[in-house]
């Protein structure tokens, strides 16, 4: 079972790679670095950080990162850190834009045990050390907000509109998609484009300690820390509208 410790690390080491991170894109683009380039750089600097932090804070502990080989000795341990050192590597290639995240999550027994999701150029981690509160606020004029790829939204999004009387709101990183469903700046974020175990497991970890509904586009589990990585969708929604949600894409 995750400690108190678990938590406070997935935090720490979220923050201090999105600090790096901030760091870094200011430095590069100061003199001309963007694009593919800036992205690139981000990953494999946030990846360095991150592995040696939780190589300190949890020895022995297996770890998934998108940017590192993926280490088979995992697959037969009961804890398996899964980050991703940049969630959104586009968009942080792209200064201004704030949708982009780092993800820090440990699993235990194929469930988010412990997470954190820093979204950097926003000053802000988001974490299971400190749930955020469950969002109280209904939607503006009672039409959902579903969040969605800037560049590929799946057809499943405009059916769960459709249902639901929502509207669209386009988002980067799926980490930021995420989080703004649990900061109650939407309420539904469905993903059936195929995404990693990297790409939702922190999210989702943090998505369940504040309340909110969290699984497959089916409404089974997600599982995670499997043989095969990838996971191609996710529902992260408000309770209430998962049904809903769940029953127009079936």
């Amino acid at each position: 079972m995750a400690t108190t410790a678990d938590h406070e690390l997935a935090a720490r080491v979220a923050t201090e790679a999105g600090r790096l991170l901030v760091e870094l894109r200011s430095k590069l683009a100061a003199v001309g670095t963007t694009g593919k380039a800036l992205g690139a750089e981000g990953d494999q600097q946030a990846h360095v950080l991150i592995m040696r932090m939780i190589g300190d804070g949890a020895p022995g502990d297996a770890i998934l990162s998108e940017e590192g080989k993926a280490d088979p000795v995992r697959l037969n341990a009961t804890r398996a850190w899964i980050v991703d050192p940049l969630d959104g590597t586009r968009e942080f290639g792209e200064d201004p834009r704030t949708d982009w995240a780092v993800h820090i999550a440990l699993v235990e027994d194929g469930r988010p045990a412990a997470g954190a999701v820093a979204l950097p150029a926003r000053n802000m981690t988001l974490s299971t050390a400190q749930p955020p509160p469950r969002p109280t606020a209904a939607a503006p004029n009672g039409r959902p907000r579903i969040v969605v790829s800037r560049s590929r939204p799946p057809a499943e999004a405009t059916t769960i509109a459709e249902a639901l009387g929502g509207d669209l709101v386009e988002l980067g990183s799926a980490g930021a998609k995420a989080m703004a469903v649990v900061l109650g700046d939407a309420e539904v974020y469905a993903h059936a484009g195929g995404q990693y175990e990297w790409d939702s497991c922190a999210p989702v970890a943090v998505a369940l300690a504040a309340g909110l509904h969290a699984t497959r586009l089916d409404g089974s589990p997600l599982i995670y820390n499997q043989p095969d990585p990838y996971l191609p969708d996710l529902l992260i929604c408000r309770p209430e509208l998962a049904g809903a949600v769940i029953a127009a894409i079936r």
